[in-house]
């Protein structure tokens, strides 16, 4: 007959019993709100910043044009008294090819006095430059054109040429406006074939009537 084991005593272990098990994955951390309120107020930033950009790139306006602005019956606008108490009364006018675009505009007339076969005429233009500074252009035509005797008191530049007692011509620069007057005496026509000679016009002092007629034009241009 076999016998059970006998067992003398205890057995004791030293090391505590090892866990081998993984433990159970974390649950996903939900996500901060404030990083939502962040996103949002950098997206509001970038809105702003884009507006102002957007508004700082409004369209130039461009320059000032000193109340000048384009004419369309200019002839009737010029009515050039002073030269007609020295030329003569005024019998005829015609307009000149007229311009009107975003940058520039431009309007001219004709005009003759005394006498349509043999009294002298008188041509005036009128620009506006809209965009561009006409400073510098109007000092090199001035000199290109011979225009060296300076007028005071007239706009901001404005330079006469007696063009050898022949005639004269005024041009004058107002701030974006720029004004070119000419006087010039009739030159001889022919009828039925025989030359006629108009009789000699005397253009000394033209520039006092011409002076006076552009600051009336200046004024009235502005009105």
């Amino acid at each position: 007959m076999i016998s059970e084991p006998e067992f003398v005593g205890t057995v004791e272990f030293d090391d505590p019993e090892v866990l081998t098990e993984t433990p159970p994955p974390r649950p996903p951390r939900a996500r901060r709100p404030w990083l939502w309120a962040l996103g949002g107020a950098v997206l509001a930033s970038a809105v702003w910043g884009g507006g102002l950009y957007a508004y700082g790139q409004k369209k130039d306006p461009g320059p000032d044009l000193g109340g000048y602005k384009p004419v369309e019956e200019f002839c009737k606008v010029a009515e050039l008294k002073g030269l007609a108490g020295a030329l003569g009364k005024r019998i005829d006018a015609g307009f000149g090819p007229s311009l009107d675009e975003p940058a520039i505009s431009e309007s001219s007339c004709q005009i003759t006095f005394g006498s349509a076969e043999a009294g002298p005429s008188v041509s005036v233009t009128y620009t506006l430059h809209k965009v561009t500074d006409p400073g510098p252009e109007f000092a090199a035509r001035t000199q290109q054109h011979g225009v060296l005797q300076k007028v005071e008191g007239v706009g901001e530049q404005a330079f006469f040429d007696d063009e050898s007692g022949q005639g004269g011509r005024l041009r004058v620069l107002d701030g974006q406006a720029e004004f070119d007057f000419q006087v010039y005496a009739q030159g001889g026509y022919e009828v039925d074939g025989k030359l006629i000679e108009p009789p000699p016009v005397d253009l000394s002092g033209i520039d006092v009537p011409m002076t006076q007629d552009a600051l009336a034009l200046m004024q009235a241009l502005k009105k």
